[in-house]
């Protein structure tokens, strides 16, 4: 990677000199160690793994190759922003070309990553419904197996969080309405060029994982694993957008900001709105994102939030550079993903919510010991981290997960045949039935092709991507390829009976809205005008209630 005033990961046979400015003074690490180091005699390896929220492993096509957006970070090409320390894995471990998440919103995605189980199973539906506090995770099973269980930063698993406002707009996705849901998106720069901890909630977080891994993990007898969960890049609150705000603010500093090449940002395509999917289109009119914006607003909002990957990336930079410094990265398994990815203004959208690849694509990397040197163009998934995980642990893999070990997929060195051990197939599942979309999605992605399927097969129509030759997703070819379609539909039949899942999720909706509406009373009203839809709600009140009470009457197929 070239550029005036870039930082280099330069690497040697046995070397690498990484330095990274940061604080306004260069951060040298010492050496990391040969890179063909297997740690034989170390016994159990320890894990490391730092999940962040929002970070898209997806790329623009066809542009320039002085211009190569490739959004974000991992594309070989990617010339837009600097990542150091996702270089540096990159360079010395297994960079998954094909990874997606199982459903792309915060906590669904989140609760099949902690139970290796797919989203219909779980019945994590939106961010207000995800796994029972006491749902057995990977974590808990390796703390059981003798590893020493350590976790910093965002969790968000589990059922009861997230505002009013989001679990309201999930409850009512299908009611005969269209109402704006989120503030418009806009790019906010804060500070000066010497301002460097923009998000200090995540910095907080950081700095204990990195300080118990100088204090704490040295001196254990016992293998570790450490998990940190970062909030970055994820848009900030926007105040404007009412009760509880949405989060539509992308932000960062000059110190950030100059690392991303601004000249090499792409303005994405975006269809008319007489060519959008009716799904798509409900989506970008709730999230905001159907006025005008200029190519200036939409190039500032992808070039801040490149800029909160910089500092993401940095944040990663800090837990490598304890384990380096420490010594313990020699015998530890370093695990980087995403629990989905970001749209910033790909298909007239910002957000996840969408099973396009900017949302549903995400970055997963691992460097560690007896890991090889490679990039893996298999297609998985998020729930392939739990079998992952107990593997590494030599903890045999229970039956009934909907993930595979990824370690086959990875290791230099085969071992004995491990009998729990499953071979991964070539599909990945995801699925949606949150907020902004009004319907629910599944999404199957196999070889080239992607497969979106809605509601219960018939209603909506569904969409066919062959990503090889349209990488954009503009061009559906579901009709063209009938045969495909017809397969590929059959196919996703086979694992998830979608149109009972769908059914099930209305049901539900409809079941606790009116169980919330019940315990507000005579609060009911004014309540529902002050959620985040509020600037298009009180301009007719009446009428949306309605198209509520009318929703509530309708019978629910199940």
């Amino acid at each position: 990677m070239g550029g005036k005033g870039r930082n280099h990961v330069t690497s040697a046979s046995h070397l690498v000199a990484l330095v990274l400015f940061a604080f306004g003074e260069a951060v040298k690490a010492r050496p990391l160690l040969n890179e063909d180091y297997t740690c034989s005699s170390c016994g159990k390896p320890n894990i490391v793994m730092v999940m962040c929220d929002s970070l898209s492993n997806s790329q623009n096509a066809s542009p320039p190759p002085c211009m190569q957006d490739g959004r974000l970070t991992f594309h070989p090409k990617n010339e837009t922003v600097d990542l150091p320390f996702v270089n540096l894995l990159r360079k010395h471990g297994s960079l998954f070309l094909n990874a997606y998440t199982n459903s792309p919103i915060c906590c669904p995605s989140r609760a099949a990553m902690w139970s290796g189980l797919f989203t219909h199973i779980t019945e994590s539906w939106n961010n207000f419904k995800g796994l029972d506090p006491n749902h057995t995770t990977w974590m808990d099973l390796m703390e059981k197996h003798g590893y020493y269980a350590q976790k910093y930063g965002k969790l968000d698993y589990t059922s009861g969080h997230h505002s009013v406002s989001n679990r309201v707009e999930a409850w009512t996705r299908s009611v005969d309405f269209l109402l704006q849901q989120e503030g418009r998106p806009v790019a906010e720069l804060v500070g000066n060029k010497s301002y460097v901890r923009v998000m200090q909630k995540d910095w907080k977080a950081t700095d204990d994982a990195a300080a118990w891994l100088r204090n704490k993990a040295t001196n254990l007898t016992q293998p570790f694993v450490l998990y940190l969960g970062l909030n970055l890049p994820h848009p900030y609150p926007s105040p404007s957008s009412g009760e509880n705000y949405g989060a539509s603010t992308f932000r960062t500093s000059p110190y950030w900001l100059q690392r991303v090449r601004y000249e090499a940002i792409k303005i994405p395509k975006w269809l008319p709105f007489s060519e959008m999917h009716p799904v798509d289109y409900y989506s970008s009119y709730t999230k905001n994102c159907t006025e005008k914006f200029t190519e200036k607003e939409i190039r500032d909002i992808r070039a801040h939030y490149y800029a909160m990957c910089a500092e993401t990336d940095a944040m990663l930079g800090e837990i490598i550079s304890a384990l380096n410094d420490t010594g313990l990265l020699r015998r530890t398994l370093v695990v980087f993903t995403a629990d989905h990815g970001e749209l910033a203004m790909e298909h007239r959208q910002f957000y996840k919510m969408s099973m396009y690849e900017a949302s549903s694509h995400v970055p997963l990397l691992i460097m560690g010991p007896n890991i090889k040197l490679q990039f893996v163009p298999n297609v998985v998934s998020l729930v392939d981290i739990y079998p992952t995980m107990l593997d590494v642990a030599g903890i045999p893999i229970p039956k009934n997960l909907s993930g595979y070990s990824l370690m086959p997929l990875v290791l230099k060195q085969a071992e004995d045949k491990v009998p729990t051990r499953k071979q991964h197939p070539t599909w990945i599942l995801s699925e949606f039935h949150g907020c902004n979309v009004n319907s629910s999605t599944y999404m199957l992605r196999t070889d080239k092709w992607k497969y979106i399927a809605y509601s219960d097969g018939r209603s909506v129509s569904p969409q066919l991507f062959d990503l090889s030759a349209d990488p954009d997703e503009l061009t559906n070819v579901a009709t063209k390829f009938p045969e495909i379609t017809q397969y590929l539909n059959k196919k996703l039949y086979s694992i998830v009976d979608y149109p009972k899942v769908s059914a099930s999720v209305e049901q539900y909706n409809k079941q606790e809205f009116i169980n919330w509406k019940q315990s507000l009373g005579q609060n009911y009203s004014d309540t529902l005008a002050n959620l985040r839809w509020h600037q298009n709600w009180k301009k007719d009140p009446k009428k949306y209630e309605d198209a509520i009470d009318r929703w509530i009457k309708e019978k629910t197929i199940v």
